[in-house]
């Protein structure tokens, strides 16, 4: 140990330090200490803790099998056999089940409480022989001249410490550490949405295997996710243009969200004598980006580095799958450094495949011709097959959906052709809701 610049604190040694112990950060650790190396997990608060993001994806299976939890996991889900969507230009809602999609060997996901999902991520990082400091939050990062990084961290009860590492991982989520500190961090101008929302007991659910769908409904002014769970719980939220955040004014922000699932009567009729159990939050500057997600010795995972819109509940796989990427690229860069430019190169490249590949649908499931195609999916040349596999979250693996998939973008491009006035009456909607609206009108409570 080395006595660090604060008298306070004594700086310790580790090969990689984490900021972070969400999905992401709780996916690197324990893969890396696999490895051999000695890893420290920073995590601010005290699991369990509350957390919104309570919709897994099939492509998630994999990675808890992988990580060694998929009972645990089974244990606290509830069965999410797909995704239903409901219009209010529609007679009937769509449903789309996983079990349909390209890969038949991920049917199912889950819906968690993320207090208890991501305690059990946690946990079994330290099972596997991460340090993990809770109540320990990052305060500053220096990165020193022989490419080693020293971090100083508060704890909750008062004492200061410092780590020196080899690499430094950033899993800080929408704290966003690193980029921060960079100045690099940017709102996303293409999808400038907000998100409000709470817990009920007592929300109507669907009968049978198809309780645990998510249902998305749209309305005027965005859209909300319905997210069922175990023990009766479920999670609503309400995903919004800042033009309409803007009009809650007085109104407290609990009256502001229930007045806004009022304005949607398939919503409300399933939440009918259903009760609030939490405190109404929002979520401001809800998608953004950072410039970069590497340099030499860092990487930033998951939300540090990039968050989309959460229609198709793509973060915690985007999250758990850049801790599984980054896992094999940190041990390149410590193990084999004549490759590290190329195992980084490569890092950039999957990090932002996927942010890419779901906004490219985000940006365009409120326009009403994409609409008609989620409402009235076919499945010619097995473009219904493909879109379920995106759905699914399957875009990481060997599954060969790219050719149906450029066929499904073109389709929708040539659709766009041949209905230009429907085409431009949404182009136009949509340049009007992500218009910027000043952020400190938005989230008084």
């Amino acid at each position: 140990m080395l006595q660090g610049d604060n008298p306070e604190s004594v700086r310790q040694r580790c090969d990689v330090i984490v900021i972070g112990g969400g999905p992401a950060g709780a996916t690197v650790a324990p893969m890396l200490a696999r490895k051999g190396y000695d890893v420290v997990v920073l995590e601010k608060a005290r699991h369990p803790r509350f957390h919104i993001g309570e919709s897994l994806l099939p492509a998630n299976l994999p990675l808890f099998e992988t990580l060694g939890v998929a009972d645990e996991v089974r244990a606290i889900g509830m069965h999410k056999p797909g995704a239903e969507f409901v219009s209010p230009f529609h007679d009937k809602p769509q449903v789309f089940h996983f079990a349909d999609a390209w890969d038949k060997s991920m049917p199912y996901a889950y819906q968690v409480r993320r207090e208890e999902f991501d305690e059990i991520l946690i946990r079994n990082a330290a099972r596997q022989g991460v340090q993990v400091e809770e109540g320990c939050r990052a305060r500053d990062v220096v990165f020193q001249a022989d490419q080693s990084v020293v971090v100083t961290a508060a704890h909750d009860d008062g004492r200061e410490s410092e780590w020196e590492a080899r690499f430094l991982v950033d899993a800080s989520g929408r704290e966003t550490f690193l980029a921060n500190r960079f100045q690099i961090k940017h709102r996303n101008p293409r999808h400038n949405s907000s998100a409000v929302y709470g817990h009920f007991r007592g929300a109507r659910r669907h009968a049978g295997t198809e309780e645990g769908n998510i249902t998305i409904f749209w309305f005027e002014h965005g859209w909300f996710w319905f997210i069922p769970m175990q023990n009766g719980i479920t999670s609503v939220g309400m995903v919004t243009w800042p033009y309409f955040m803007k009009t809650k004014g007085t109104r407290s922000l609990e009256r502001y969200f229930l007045d806004g699932i009022d304005s949607c009567p398939a919503l409300a009729a399933r939440l009918d004598g259903a009760a609030l159990v939490t405190k109404v939050e929002a979520t401001g500057n809800f998608s953004y980006t950072a410039e970069r997600n590497h340099g030499p010795n860092y990487v930033m995972l998951g939300d540090a580095f990039a968050f989309i819109d959460p229609v198709f509940s793509s973060g915690v796989l985007l999250a758990m799958n850049s801790g599984m990427v980054a896992a094999e690229v940190i041990d390149t860069c410590l193990s084999r450094p004549a490759e590290a430019r190329a195992a980084l190169r490569r890092f950039d490249r999957l990090m932002r495949r996927g942010p890419k590949e779901f906004s490219w649908f985000i940006y365009r499931v409120t326009n009403p011709i994409m609409r008609e195609f989620f409402m009235d999916p076919k499945n010619i040349f097995r473009v219904k097959e493909a879109l379920l596999s995106v759905l699914a979250g399957d875009i990481f693996g060997s599954t060969p959906i790219w050719r149906s998939l450029r066929i499904f973008k073109t389709i929708y491009y040539v659709a766009n052709i041949v209905q230009p006035r429907r085409a431009l009456q949404g182009w136009r909607r949509r340049r009007l809701n992500i218009r910027k609206v000043d952020d400190a009108a938005l989230y008084n409570a």
